[in-house]
């Protein structure tokens, strides 16, 4: 894909749970570094699967339910308001 095709990712701007913005450069970079490792990751699979014949809305389907599907191990999750979202339940 030529370079003027690709669509531009913005690393956002990373916030706590009450909507302030993170403060300490190292989390910010290990959070950015983090990012940018998923990102290459999901890039290699797509262009794997696009040249294997895979459908590439498939692709890009699968890779969104398998962010979907992560997990928080550490309690409940919480909304841009800050309030906490019951635990999903598992089966």
């Amino acid at each position: 894909m030529p370079a003027s095709d690709t669509k531009k990712f913005e690393i956002p701007v990373w916030r706590q749970a009450d909507g302030l913005p993170l403060s300490c450069r190292e989390k910010i970079k290990v959070l950015n570094e983090n990012l940018e490792e998923i990102r290459a990751m999901a890039q290699d699979a797509l262009e794997d699967g696009i040249l294997m014949g895979c459908d590439e809305a498939q692709l890009r389907e699968v890779l969104t339910a398998l962010v979907d599907s992560l997990e928080n191990p550490y309690g409940a999750r919480r909304d841009k308001s800050g309030m906490a979202k019951a635990a999903p339940k598992k089966d």
